[in-house]
C-alpha cells in the first residue's frame, strides 16, 4: 500500500447489513443474505452469477414516496438511471412520469403503452428521428439544447402539423460538488445554453418566434449524487431572475420550472441521503420564495429523481472465483464480473459497500480489494473493503446500492454478456431482462 493511503476502518460486524445501504427488506436468514424474501444463494443457482437484483417493494415504495411528497408537482422518473419494461410498467402504476434521453429510451416506454403525455424527451444531440418520433407520439415535452435544436423542432413540427410544448435547458453556472464527469451545470460542458454568457435568453428568443413551438419553462440540472438543497437555491434563483427579464422582453410568464434531480443516495455508511419529504418542502419552498421575491406567480415545478428511486433497491450478486493474498498489502478478491457490469468506480472512483452473502462468518477481517475478471489493473468494483479472512473461491458476495446505472452502462468488454436483472418480491423472483448469451453476443457479426 501506498504511505499517502489509509485504509478505511474494518466495520465492527462483517455480517451486518446496514439498513440504510441495502434494499428495504435485505435481511439475513440462516446465515444467507435474502432480499425480497428470497435468498441469494437460490439466486445464484437459479439464474446464475453475476446477477443484477431488484428489490421491487423497495423500488415501488419509493416512487410512492415521491408521489406523495411532491404532490401538486410533477415527478418524471429519469430513465437512465436503469430502465426496462418492468420499470415503466411500475411507474405507470404508481403515476410518475418518465424522462427519455434517447430513440431507444423513448422506445421502451412507448413498447408498453405508457402515456406519451407522461414523457419529456432530452437530450444534447437528438436526431431528426428522435425527434420526429418523440412528436408523433406526442410526448408531454421536448427539452431543447441548442440553437441547432430549436430550428429543427421547428422545421419538424411544422412539417408534421404538431405543437410540443418545449422547455429550455439552462445552464446555470452553479458549481455542483460532485465528480467532474457528472457536475452539469458549469459552462465549460456539453449540456444546455449558456445563462451568463446570454445563450439561454438568445434561445428563448427563438423559441418564442416560432409559433409551432409553446414554450412552457426552463430547465436546469445541476449534477448527480447531490445531497443538500443549497446548490438548488441558488440553480433557482438564477432561474427566476431569467423567468423575470422573459417577463420583462417578451409580456410572457412562463408556468413550469424543471430543476432536475441528481439528489444522492447512501453507497457506504457516513455517507447522507436527502429525506425525500424535506427535500420536497425545501424545494417547494425555494421556488416560492425566489419567485415572491421575484414579483412571479408560482410556476408549477418538476422533478426528476432517477437514482434515489432504483439505486437503493438493487444489489449485485457474484461468485467468488480466487482469493489472492498480496503480503503486506491486501487480499485481492476477484469475483465472475467486473467492469462490465459496474464500470463506475473505474469511470469515477465511486465507492461500494459488499458483504460475504452466501453465509455468516466469525472470522477477523481481511483488508481486500473487490475486483473483476477483465484484463485491465482499473477493473475494480470496490476499492477498499472488508471480508472475512475465511473468504473462498464459491462464496457468494453481494455490492449494495447498484441499481441505478450498473445496468444502464453495463458493456460487454472481454465479450462477458450482460447479466440478467431479476426482480424480488414476496419470497418470489423472476426475470425482467433476460441476460446474454454468446449467441447474443455473435449475433450481427458477418
Amino acid at each position: 500500500m501506498l504511505p499517502q493511503e489509509r485504509p478505511p476502518q474494518a466495520p465492527a460486524d462483517l455480517n451486518r447489513i446496514h439498513p440504510a445501504i441495502w434494499p428495504r427488506t435485505s435481511t439475513r436468514t440462516d446465515g444467507a443474505l435474502t432480499v425480497g424474501g428470497v435468498d441469494v444463494r437460490d439466486l445464484a443457482r437459479d439464474f446464475g452469477t453475476p446477477l443484477y437484483v431488484l428489490d421491487e417493494d423497495d423500488v415501488r415504495s419509493r416512487m410512492r414516496d415521491y408521489a406523495e411528497a411532491f404532490a401538486g408537482s410533477d415527478v418524471h422518473y429519469a430513465g437512465k438511471a436503469f430502465l426496462c419494461k418492468e420499470i415503466v410498467r411500475w411507474l405507470q402504476d404508481e403515476g410518475l412520469g418518465l424522462d427519455v434521453a434517447s430513440g431507444g429510451e423513448l422506445a421502451v416506454a412507448l413498447s408498453v403503452g405508457f402515456p406519451p403525455e407522461r414523457i419529456t424527451v432530452h437530450g444534447n444531440n437528438k436526431s431528426v428521428a428522435e425527434l420526429s418520433r418523440a412528436l408523433e407520439a406526442g410526448v408531454g415535452h421536448v427539452v431543447v439544447d441548442s440553437f441547432e435544436e430549436i430550428a429543427r423542432l421547428g422545421y419538424l413540427a411544422e412539417r408534421m402539423g404538431r405543437r410540443p410544448k418545449v422547455m429550455i435547458r439552462v445552464t446555470t453556472g452553479v458549481e455542483a460538488h460532485t465528480h467532474e464527469f457528472i457536475a452539469t451545470a458549469h459552462d465549460d460542458q456539453k449540456f444546455g445554453l449558456s445563462l451568463g454568457q446570454g445563450t439561454a435568453a438568445e434561445a428563448v428568443r427563438r423559441v418564442l418566434a416560432l409559433p409551432q413551438l409553446e414554450l412552457v419553462g426552463l430547465h436546469s440540472h445541476i449534477g448527480s449524487q447531490i445531497v443538500d438543497t443549497g446548490g438548488f437555491e441558488v440553480a433557482a434563483r438564477r432561474l427566476a431572475k431569467l423567468l423575470v427579464e422573459i417577463k420583462d422582453e417578451h409580456g410572457v410568464v412562463l408556468p413550469e420550472l424543471d430543476l432536475g434531480g441528481g439528489y444522492g443516495i447512501a453507497y457506504v455508511e457516513g455517507d447522507e441521503a436527502p429525506d425525500i419529504k424535506e427535500l420536497a418542502d425545501g424545494l417547494r419552498e425555494i421556488v416560492t420564495k425566489v419567485c415572491v421575491d421575484a414579483g412571479l406567480p408560482v410556476p408549477r415545478l418538476t422533478v426528476e429523481p432517477g437514482r434515489t428511486i432504483v439505486g437503493p433497491g438493487g444489489i449485485t450478486l457474484y461468485e467468488v472465483g480466487t482469493v489472492k493474498d498480496v503480503e503486506g498489502l491486501r487480499t485481492y478478491v476477484s469475483v465472475d464480473g467486473g467492469m462490465s457490469d459496474n464500470v463506475r468506480t473505474a469511470l469515477y472512483g465511486a465507492e461500494y459497500t459488499t458483504v460475504l452473502a452466501s453465509r455468516e462468518s466469525d472470522a477477523p477481517p481481511m483488508l481486500s480489494r473487490l475486483v473483476g475478471k477483465h484484463c485491465e489493473s482499473g477493473d475494480i468494483v470496490v476499492r477498499d473493503c472488508y471480508y472475512p479472512a475465511d473468504l473462498a473461491p464459491g462464496d457468494l458476495v453481494a455490492v449494495s446500492s447498484t441499481g441505478a446505472y450498473c445496468r444502464s452502462l453495463a458493456n460487454n468488454y472481454n465479450y462477458l454478456p450482460k447479466p440478467a436483472v431479476v426482480a424480488v418480491s414476496g419470497g418470489k423472483a423472476r426475470v425482467i431482462v433476460r441476460g446474454e448469451t454468446e449467441d447474443d453476443l455473435l449475433r450481427g457479426q458477418l
